[in-house]
């Protein structure tokens, strides 16, 4: 099936709100995508940053396998060991007391608001809670709530109410804002649709001072860069600093649809049995991928992030200090890492399309690069290559564009 067929027969079917790139996939398989047309192309997005081990994992397909031999889906009505060994494997790796399952990031977050907000209500706090601009935290009415994204919520009010959504890395705004009436504070330690913009060390002492001297919870979404993108299994683990809820999705399934809700023992209890609940939480097919990839990032996958994510970084600043006409600076850390440009990022994005490198665009002017977590450094060379070519030839196009002066 060609490219044009499919864009044909999805027009007369499928609602129109997604931006497609013009690809049609044929199969993947490790850091490689291969479309109808035999052509490959070199993943640096890895499905939004969920394919952490990358397409086509063996010990992925292989897990999932056995488990679809036993059972697919049970709902949550019984004991299902998969469910209760992922969550043991991450109640072990991360210090937390409890794991809540969903399917995704939004619906963690939410889970996650719900939490603080009948936590707030029994300690006599009216459920205010405090969010940051530029974050991103999915698309639900919760979610949204939460974020500061016109195009997102352009007619589609009223939102919930007692929420604030105040500057990021702005201690004196968030000083303003918080009152002895505030639930919660949450936030992206490392904001990736916002541009892939970390949270300052001064800004993350202020909100623990506060969370000390007003006693609200701390929320960190980690849906993003969380398990392992940042070379850190958490991106917060870098403060010195622990949130009462931490929100998971996206490279914990491996692949699969899965999120989760971590918290602390004091939060154990706080909700009744049939206070909050889920369907398709903890899919046993999803359980099963996310143990290996658990397993896989306490194999050396770790430190494999934090190597090359180094040398990726390091190429990257290189390419910076020789083309500052178009960059102008380099963010992140570990796999999850951007180019912030003088303009928009979809010109390089496109360009790179061409050459067979496939990045994304945010924050309208910040290239994202979140590859699979298993890039090899000879397959970073090749996008690099392929990377700093698109850059050149912007470059080259902006400089013939430019006022000359006499």
């Amino acid at each position: 099936m060609t490219l044009s067929e499919l864009i044909a027969r999805e027009q007369r079917v499928l609602y129109p709100i997604y931006r497609r790139l013009p690809i049609a996939i044929a199969y993947a398989e490790g850091c490689w995508i291969t479309d109808t047309s035999g052509r490959r192309y070199l993943d640096l997005i890895a499905g939004i940053g969920v394919n952490a081990l990358g397409h086509s994992h063996p010990r992925i397909l292989d897990a999932v396998w056995h488990q679809m031999q036993r059972y697919m889906h049970v709902s949550n009505l019984y004991y299902q060991e998969p469910q209760i060994q992922l969550a043991e494997m991450l109640c072990q790796r991360t210090g937390y007391a409890a794991v809540l399952y969903s399917n995704s990031g939004a619906e963690s977050w939410e889970a996650a608001l719900k939490l603080a907000r009948r936590w707030g209500t029994l300690h006599g706090k009216k459920g205010d809670i405090i969010t940051f601009r530029g974050g991103f935290h999915g698309r639900t009415y919760g979610a949204l709530s939460t974020m500061d994204k016109p195009l997102y919520k352009d007619g589609m009010g009223p939102f919930l109410p007692n929420v604030r959504i105040v500057p990021y890395n702005d201690p004196a705004a968030l000083e303003a804002a918080v009152d002895e009436n505030t639930c919660a504070v949450g936030l992206e330690f490392l904001q990736g649709e916002g541009g892939i913009v970390e949270a300052t060390a001064e800004f993350v002492e202020c909100i623990e001072t506060l969370r000390q001297q007003y006693g609200f919870l701390l929320i960190a979404d980690e849906v993003q860069s969380g398990c392992g993108r940042t070379g850190d299994f958490f991106a917060f683990e870098r403060y010195g600093i622990r949130p009462d809820i931490v929100t998971i999705a996206k490279a914990i399934g491996g692949g699969l649809p899965l999120g989760a809700v971590l918290v602390d023992a004091h939060l154990v209890g706080v909700w009744e049995r049939g206070q909050h609940g889920t369907t398709y939480g903890g899919n046993p097919l999803a359980c099963a991928a996310g143990s290996v990839v658990l397993e896989e990032l306490d194999r050396g996958l770790l430190e494999h992030v934090q190597r090359l994510g180094a040398r990726m970084r390091a190429d990257l600043e290189e390419c910076a200090a020789e083309f500052p006409q178009l960059i102008a600076s380099v963010r992140g850390r570990g796999m999850m890492l951007g180019l912030e440009l003088h303009e928009d990022a979809s010109h390089v994005r496109d360009a790179l399309l061409e050459r067979g490198v496939i990045t994304n665009a945010t924050a309208t002017t910040v290239l994202r690069l979140l590859p699979p977590l298993i890039l090899q450094e000879e397959e970073w060379e090749i996008a690099y290559a392929r990377l700093y070519q698109a850059i050149a030839e912007r470059a080259t196009v902006i400089a013939a564009a430019a006022p000359t002066h006499r």
